[in-house]
């Protein structure tokens, strides 16, 4: 090949590649669409320049394979095709801004989308986002005491999809958790059940809460308050509770052996005197 002829190659390489820049730059969408399983995930497109666009048209990417999944055009309307009926819907309808809801997500619905602005005659403009799926379910907190005085083991148990983060937190400052284990299982069903332990240690002068945070990715966590009651309703408040008890009940046996014993006083009384009439 000439010097012309690499020179010629490389400038119209280098002006595709800027090219393909200059048209992923003028679409605005969001590059990962967090999704829960069972929700609906909105995933949308807009065209920031003005364009004479004739059709929009979004595309599933899988395996690098682009599969038409709905279009719209101005005269054609909204087409969503088949295999996607009852998956999706268009949320919004533009030859500039275009949107389209994924019913029900599941672990099939995730990848990655295109949404194309096909013009005329610049060709088509593409933006890419990608839907990932991720599930949630609420924590799972148990607080019992240790065998150590004002020590409580606490363990907090999350599952989801990939493997949550779990977080200990306590509502009174003299508390503190040490002694941390954390523990992650890997379910049949693709979830992570993970547990944390850790012991939390102090004086507690009134009721406290201890809370469990689960996370998974940047998505909204799910939190748990659990409540350990005041010291007064602990043991020592239960000892006084049971001593008083058994003074209230010593009274009222006392109270009731009295009464029974000032009744046979009075019936012998009644029985003697009857008894001497008879005599007389």
């Amino acid at each position: 090949m000439s010097h012309l002829g690499v020179s010629f190659y490389v400038i119209s390489v280098f002006i595709l590649g800027v090219s393909d820049k200059v048209l992923t730059a003028v679409i605005q969408t969001q590059q990962t669409v967090l999704a829960a399983v069972g929700e609906d995930a909105d995933l949308s497109c807009q065209l920031l320049e003005t364009k004479d666009v004739l059709q929009v048209t979004w595309q599933k990417i899988s395996h690098d394979v682009e599969t038409n999944v709905a279009t719209y055009s101005k005269y054609f309307g909204q087409r969503v095709n088949d295999g996607f009926n009852d998956k999706v819907e268009f949320k919004y309808t533009g030859l500039q801004n275009c949107s389209i809801v994924i019913r029900n997500v599941m672990e099939q619905d995730e990848g990655c989308y295109h949404c194309l602005f096909n013009t005329y005659p610049e060709g088509s403009f593409t933006g890419r986002t990608c839907l990932q799926i991720y599930e949630l379910h609420e924590p799972v907190v148990d607080v019992r005491e240790s065998n150590s005085t004002e020590e409580w083991v606490v363990s907090c148990s999350a599952t989801g999809r990939p493997a949550p983060t779990v977080t200990l937190s306590v509502s009174q400052q003299d508390l503190s958790f040490s002694q941390y284990n954390t523990v992650s299982v890997s379910n049949t069903n693709a979830t992570f059940t993970v547990t944390t332990t850790a012991v939390l240690s102090g004086s507690r002068n009134n009721s406290t809460q201890v809370g469990c945070a689960a996370r998974v990715l940047s998505a909204p966590h799910r939190e748990v308050m659990v409540t350990i009651p005041d010291d007064d309703d602990g043991d020592d408040g239960s000892d006084k509770k049971s001593g008083s008890n058994q003074r209230n009940l010593g009274i009222r046996i006392s109270v009731i052996l009295s009464s029974v014993v000032l009744v046979l006083c009075v019936a012998a009384l009644i029985f003697v005197g009857l008894y001497e009439k008879e005599i007389s």
